[in-house]
């Protein structure tokens, strides 16, 4: 077994503290990275609280790594000591299932999440980021281009690769209206992404304070939602809706505001059900969707249409003691846009 350091929470709701910890033995397939940095997902806040009724303790978050190889198995084939690399959401799947064949793990019906699951034995409890070190087998760790620093990079396997998949898949990119519904952590990614895909980039926001920042980040328009006639005035206007919300919300007349055959994509997750105007959809030929993480594949394609086009997350790091002030500057929407954890910071 290999000795880890980090932070656990190691039951419901508390506080999380210095916690040692033992990773798996490292297989000829499995790749040992120094992690030297891991962001911080409102996720990783519902899994320390146990807000989605799922968690077990205790628990070490953290599913955007971004580190160093230090040791490569027998077989290993893809990465040489010293690489710089990703870890996203999945550290393994079933590797046999339709969707895995395909590339498409995020929808392995057996999945091995990083953090608050098992391993591929069904016995040893994965552990994730935040903490000093990791242990992944090579097909699920990703290469981190050179122009990306890792710091700023480490977002980008979780909060990137969430808003990157479904612009892909809709086609976002020239003579598409994109619009994004919030600037945090996800929109913030969305705007750079959908710009970069040349996607004609809308922004809408509650908040007249976040126009300047939109504009920045490269969307082509802002709109300030809460003046009731706002949404109203654009009816039938976008092509590809892309919603970073979780909170619940009459998503109706922001439906409205597609064009025909036009698709709103969640990518947040309200806690109360949608009610849907049927008409709408009906009427309009709208579509609602919902998309994940990406693959492994469409991941690491991620990474380098990042590096191609200069697009990294804009971020706050923090020490490792600070994790639980971070936590609570999270919910109150107080980080522009991603807190990174500095493991340096790591006693």
């Amino acid at each position: 077994m290999i000795p880890s350091r980090g932070y656990a929470a190691l039951h419901s709701k508390a506080p999380l503290t210095a916690h040692t910890f033992q990773r798996r033995d490292p297989g000829p397939h499995d790749v040992v990275i120094d992690i030297h940095f891991c962001g911080i997902c409102h996720s990783d806040i519902h899994q320390a609280r146990n807000e989605w009724d799922t968690s077990t303790f205790p628990m070490v978050p953290g599913h955007e790594i971004a580190g160093v190889v230090a040791r490569v198995g027998t077989a290993v084939t893809r990465f040489r000591v010293g690489d710089r690399v990703g870890v996203g959401c999945m550290v393994n799947s079933c590797r046999t299932c339709e969707e895995c064949r395909e590339d498409l793990e995020q929808f392995c019906p057996n999945p091995v999440w990083t953090y608050n699951g098992l391993e591929s034995d069904g016995v040893t409890p994965t552990m994730g980021g935040y903490a000093n070190n990791n242990v992944v087998d090579e097909a699920f760790v990703l290469r981190i281009p050179d122009a990306l620093p890792l710091d700023t990079a480490a977002p980008l396997l979780c909060a990137g690769i969430t808003t990157y998949s479904p612009l892909r898949h809709w086609n976002a990119g020239p003579g598409k209206r994109v619009a994004v519904i919030g600037l945090g952590g996800l929109g913030h990614m969305a705007v750079k992404l959908a710009h970069a895909m040349g996607a004609e980039t809308s922004v809408l926001s509650h908040s007249a304070r976040k126009r300047d920042d939109a504009l920045r980040l490269g969307a082509d328009r802002f709109y300030d939602t809460s003046h009731p006639d706002t949404l109203v005035s654009l009816e039938r206007t976008f092509d590809l809706i892309l919603n970073t919300v979780s909170a619940d919300v009459d998503w109706n007349p922001y439906l409205a505001t597609l064009r025909r055959d036009g698709t709103m994509v969640l990518v947040g997750l309200p806690e109360q059900p949608l009610a849907i105007d049927a008409f709408s959809l009906v009427g309009g030929r709208r579509r609602i969707a919902g998309s994940p993480i990406g693959g492994i594949a469409e991941t690491q394609e991620m990474l380098d249409f990042c590096a191609k086009h200069d697009i990294v997350c804009d971020i706050e790091r923090v020490a490792i003691a600070d994790v639980n002030r971070a936590y609570e500057r999270v919910l109150a929407s107080d980080v522009h846009y991603r807190f990174v954890i500095d493991m340096a910071t790591l006693a």
